[in-house]
């Protein structure tokens, strides 16, 4: 049985103070949850965030995190300095940091490694632009970022990734896949992983989705077989909202 895990991607909102005070909202407004929950504030506001969460059942994650040890790379931060401050999971490969700042899958996949080397447990995000999705690349799409990915990962640490499943063109566009057409690729995610690695590897990872998930959909989203929780960005962002994704089944 795999458990939920609702995990709040902050983006770049929230300055620290804020950041400081949503946190120890959500502290209070999360206790007693099924699913896993996990925040994940700006660079800045992390050592605040992560004071607050000290001790509670809210996971705390990091948006990002560089492919390299330490040294000559101004602006990066490192995974030693995420794990002081008392960082778990990071999320790598986000479609932005993909279309954005111009990130490949060989670099994604040198961050995947590198986490789980380091102690991080990385949430892999994986998903097609509306262009992709129209021109019947999905599954290629799809098949390219998972295989690449993980490549090199062994089965033994595959135990430690998250995938995440955000279809580009639904992220803060209001717009959403419908939960049999969400469901669908993450069952075909499934068989890639079984493809990949073994049907047991399949049936235990996580797969999350990400395209704009809100309180009037994660019920619906949340009943299909393979969706096993939500990397929320908009909704994540209000205490009600955040609690509605997290207690889904209540």
């Amino acid at each position: 049985m795999r458990t939920a895990f609702m995990a709040g991607n902050w983006k770049m909102n929230k300055t620290p103070s804020e950041a400081v005070a949503f946190a120890k909202e959500l502290v209070e407004a999360l206790k007693g949850a099924n699913a896993k929950a996990l925040v994940a504030p700006t660079f800045v506001a992390l050592p605040g965030v992560a004071e607050v969460v000290k001790g509670s059942n809210v996971l705390l994650g990091a948006q990002n995190m560089a492919s390299v040890e330490s040294g000559a790379h101004t602006g990066e931060v490192s995974a030693d300095m995420l794990l002081d401050i008392g960082v778990q999971y990071v999320i790598l490969g986000h479609s932005e940091r993909r279309a954005i700042y111009g990130e490949t899958d060989s670099l994604i996949n040198t961050k995947v490694k590198f986490a789980i080397e380091k102690g991080l447990l990385p949430i892999l995000c994986v998903g097609e632009t509306l262009e992709e999705r129209e021109a019947g690349k999905l599954e290629e799409v799809i098949l390219t970022q998972v295989k690449e990915g993980l490549k090199g990962v062994s089965e033994a640490d595959l135990a430690k990734v998250t995938i995440a499943y955000e279809p580009v063109w639904a992220i803060g566009t209001g717009k959403t896949a419908t939960p049999d057409d969400a469901d669908a690729v993450h069952k075909y995610i499934r068989k890639v992983i079984a493809d990949l690695y073994s049907g047991s590897a399949a049936d235990a990872i996580i797969i999350q989705y990400g395209g704009s998930v809100k309180p009037d959909n994660v019920k619906e989203l949340m009943a299909m077989e393979n969706i096993d929780g939500a990397l929320v960005g908009g909704a994540s962002l209000k205490t009600d909202s955040f609690k509605s994704i997290v207690f889904f089944d209540k």
